[in-house]
């Protein structure tokens, strides 16, 4: 594993009294990816809220970048490095591509960091698409700008809550070449949830599986990939 990232360690968090995650560890390194499956209701999302604040923390500890982020609010999070793409994408639907883009940008000082020059190159449909409304865009195209948007804001890491529910193949495919070149090219580390696990385990080296909120299967996603008989015993219903 590289540098140690991200970590929850012992978490236990939900909706108020509601817990979903039941003493939930990972650790990811600064250019590592992810992959979170399981079943439908197992704390996949939740999983990823949490680590954005978005959830009640009963127990345990965040860590990110070398700090105890378990009590920071979302904002902090976010401008310490932490992306989030959830899954209804929440993009702003009367503001055009652009506005978008610019509502969630932080200020350029690195030759590396975000701009929307570099998005447009990135996601060339978006550039030919700058002045229209969010609501006016494709349901592929509103996926890319969310990702876009999260961009903007020069994250160390992105969490992907489900970027290929609803979309064509030919997008999918699209999109995923798109996030393996945020992971290999521009180093971006990334925590994917995604409920077709084939795309998962082909996407990140490591593949947390969640049952009813604890993690009952961590490690190399080769393992899964050429076990099917194991990864259906872990997620019940192989996507």
């Amino acid at each position: 594993m590289a540098d140690l990232l991200l970590s929850m360690e012992d978490v236990t968090a939900g909706y108020g009294a509601t817990r979903v995650l039941e003493n939930l560890s990972l650790a990811l390194g600064d250019t590592d990816s992810l992959a979170v499956i399981g079943r439908n209701g197992v704390g996949k999302s939740t999983t990823l809220a949490t680590i954005m604040g978005h959830t009640t923390l009963h127990s345990g500890a965040i860590r990110f970048a070398g700090s105890d982020v378990s009590r920071w609010p979302v904002h902090r999070r976010a401008r310490a490095g932490i992306g989030y793409v959830p899954q209804e994408r929440e993009i702003f639907p009367s503001l055009t591509v652009r506005e978008n883009l610019w509502i969630c940008a932080r200020p350029a000082d690195r030759s590396t960091d975000w701009t929307e020059e570099r998005i447009f190159e990135l996601f060339p449909n978006l550039k030919a698409r700058a002045g229209n409304d969010g609501n006016q865009l494709s349901g592929g195209e509103q996926q890319m700008l969310a990702i876009a948007r999260a961009l903007m804001a020069n994250p160390r890491i992105l969490l992907m809550d489900e970027p290929t529910e609803g979309l064509a193949p030919v997008i999918v495919e699209e999109l995923v070449r798109i996030l393996a070149d945020l992971r290999d090219e521009a180093g971006v580390a990334m925590v994917l949830v995604e409920q077709n696990s084939a795309i998962a385990l082909d996407f990140a080296d490591r593949t947390i599986v969640l049952d009813r909120g604890r993690a009952v299967y961590e490690g190399p996603s080769r393992v899964l990939r050429d076990d099917p008989e194991k990864l259906e015993r872990l997620v019940a219903v192989v996507g």
